[in-house]
């Protein structure tokens, strides 16, 4: 009885969860991909306030391939927050581009660290780029942790990517169907309710944290 209770729940669940959803969307893309990109900001802010409290709680100097991580890293805490305070569905075109060379040089930098493929750059002589600063079960590292935040930026923005293709193609088509216009601009919403203000939560906390930690150091 228990068990055909819980499948009865759980079917209830997923026929509300694709009521709610737009038409010709699938539920799970469209739930996980309204979060995306607070998500990937939330990734973003921790990674770049991180790399803050490394350099300057711990006083751990970053290194050549380190700058260039933060060069791509940072930028992106605004680009993905202006992006959801303009409800931009295209904000993935201007993301990716950056999480994706981020990933290819945090890798990079992992396997110069780990490996012997690679051998030594020119980097500063105080400050060699295989320093190994942290090494937390033999495997993490800085740049493991900036490969797995660009990874997860990736990853999140191409979900938001699919989401807002799907949503533009179905209002495509129901427009069609009814004669009429679509802007080339248009918005794959609804975003979860209070999306706005959410920004502002995810950095504020962030921020919040880290400064917690700085002052506890």
């Amino acid at each position: 009885m228990a068990q055909e209770a819980q499948k009865d729940f759980a079917g209830v669940q997923t026929r509300q969860l694709a009521e709610s959803s737009p038409a010709g969307v699938n539920p799970l893309l469209d739930m996980v991909g309204s979060v995306s990109h607070h998500l990937a900001l939330l990734t973003a802010w921790v990674a770049m306030s991180g790399s803050l409290y490394f350099s300057e709680v711990l006083r751990w100097t970053p290194c050549l391939l380190c700058w260039y991580q933060r060069i791509i890293m940072y930028p992106l805490a605004a680009i993905i927050a202006i992006g959801i305070l303009r409800r931009d569905a295209k904000l993935h075109f201007y993301v990716l581009p950056f999480s994706i060379f981020g990933m290819g040089m945090s890798l990079y930098h992992y396997l110069l660290i780990k490996t012997t493929i690679f051998p030594a750059p020119a980097c500063n002589a105080n400050i060699p780029c295989n320093v190994e600063y942290m090494n937390v079960f033999g495997f993490i590292n800085i740049p493991f942790l900036a490969l797995t935040a660009f990874t997860m930026i990736t990853g999140l923005m191409t979900i938001a990517a699919l989401r807002a293709k799907t949503l533009e193609s179905s209002v495509y088509a129901e427009t069609d169907e009814q004669g009429g216009n679509v802007d080339d601009n248009y918005a794959a919403e609804p975003y979860f309710a209070g999306a706005v203000p959410a920004v502002f939560v995810i950095i504020g906390a962030v921020v919040a944290i880290f400064l917690v930690a700085g002052q506890l150091a």
